[in-house]
């Protein structure tokens, strides 16, 4: 098409004014895309190092708690060889059993690490959250004064596999936006909680005595049960957490789902390889007696009930460290590798459960006691009254893995006192009451 000259020029000047924004729109995209994606790499940047820190604290724990672990073992297992050799029947026993715990124990660690991750991610408030949280805790309580028996009465295999139909129902409620749905999920949490500290303890008690294979070899089996349900499978799960989370990109999710693939795995092993074994059936009546005898038991011996109370204060702590950590380190909602974070304190926790043997070889119980209270209390009271400001997070870390570390000699001394001042059944009924 032929244009004059003076239409030529005004083609040429809307021609440029129209351009000329569009270069400029061009360049502001490229700047601004530019910008995000340094942005987004200073973020990366700042994660990984964040984690490399986390990385470099799990091996500083990780060191000390396998020398005093191995040491303490190795002891052990000297004095078992010496006074009662391995049989081959007992070794079949202990690798099952421990197989199985260790599974169970695995499903329940997945878990931890993530919940209230989960609940912030789907948009829930503290409170919010601070329900749900106190839903399991609750129903846990409640029904941990029928478990043990239920588990007696209904036979310990069936209570075992009951523990892993609730806790897979729980971990599917987890893709559930629903509030109500949420609550319900918790409450099969509390009950599978609850079934997991005592069917498959007494199962294993009862088996071993029927084979017939004697006290030194129960406490080998318990060691190394606890060894690798709550020290080695801890710290796995929560790496494993934190690759299916932040590397596979499965979402905060997926640690619930691989907690129930490997509590299908373990309830498959429980139902093809063990046998059924049933407690003392006594009356219809015998938690309410239990729980009177525990009451009675604490009027006459103050020590139980004492010993009880210091134990239920220190788990009511616990339970709020378990509630809080998670927004502690991240107030502002930063992101965390929360499986990693947490294979940190189960390494720490390692170390102090393993320097409770040196501890108690050296110094009386009570003042083994003593010294975890006084410093754990002091590592909480530190960020409660001083820490509030983002800038002292580093410092907050530190005073959270002198608890957890603190409360790792708690356990054993305390079933140690426990054994030797009262007898089990009246503590258990005096912690009921409390």
């Amino acid at each position: 098409m032929q244009l004059t000259p003076g239409v030529n020029v005004l083609w040429a000047q809307s021609h440029c004014c129209r351009s000329r924004p569009s270069a400029q729109f061009a360049k502001a995209s490229t700047l601004h895309l530019l910008h995000s994606q340094l942005c987004r790499s200073g973020f990366e940047y700042g994660f990984l190092s964040m984690e490399l820190f986390y990385v470099w604290l799990l091996f500083a724990f990780a060191f000390p708690a396998a020398a005093l672990q191995f040491s303490e073992n190795a002891c052990l297992d000297l004095v078992v060889r010496r006074s009662q050799p391995h049989k081959a029947e007992y070794l079949r026993f202990r690798t099952n059993y421990v197989l199985v715990f260790s599974l169970m124990m695995a499903g329940d660690w997945l878990q931890g690490p993530y919940v209230y991750h989960l609940y912030e991610y789907y948009g829930f408030s503290v409170r919010d959250i601070g329900r749900l949280f106190i839903m399991g805790f609750g129903s846990s309580a409640v029904f941990g004064t029928v478990a043990g028996v239920l588990a007696d009465r209904t036979g310990r295999k069936r209570s075992a596999l009951l523990y892993v139909a609730t806790y897979v129902l729980s971990c599917l409620t987890k893709h559930s936006r629903s509030y109500r749905v949420l609550l319900f999920g918790r409450l099969l949490g509390g009950i599978a909680t609850s079934l997991l500290f005592s069917a498959f303890e007494s199962w294993a008690v009862a088996a071993h005595n029927r084979a017939g294979h004697g006290d030194l070899l129960l406490s080998e089996l318990f060691t190394t049960a606890v060894f690798m349900g709550n020290g080695v499978m801890a710290i796995a799960s929560g790496l494993l957490g934190n690759v299916l989370v932040n590397y596979v990109g499965y979402g905060p999710v997926a640690p619930f789902d691989a907690a129930v693939a490997v509590l299908l795995i373990g309830g498959l092993v429980i139902h093809t390889t063990w046998e059924e074994n049933y407690g003392t059936k006594g009356p219809a009546n015998a938690v309410t007696r239990q729980f009177i005898k525990g009451l009675q038991t604490i009027r006459q011996d103050a020590c139980v009930g004492l010993l009880g109370a210091s134990q239920a204060l220190f788990e009511a702590s616990m339970y709020s460290f378990v509630f809080l950590w998670t927004p502690a380190l991240s107030p502002a909602g930063e992101r965390l590798p929360h499986g990693l974070i947490f294979a940190t304190f189960m390494t720490a926790s390692m170390v102090g459960t393993a320097l409770a043997g040196k501890l108690s070889s050296r110094m009386r119980l009570e003042k083994v006691m003593q010294a975890v209270f006084w410093c754990s209390a002091v590592s909480l009271l530190v960020p409660a009254l001083f820490h509030t400001h983002r800038s002292e997070k580093a410092s907050m870390q530190g005073e959270l893995y002198i608890f957890v570390t603190a409360a790792g000699p708690l356990e054993p001394s305390t079933t140690s006192f426990r054994r030797q001042t009262c007898c089990f059944e009246s503590l258990a009924g005096s912690c009921w009451a409390l």
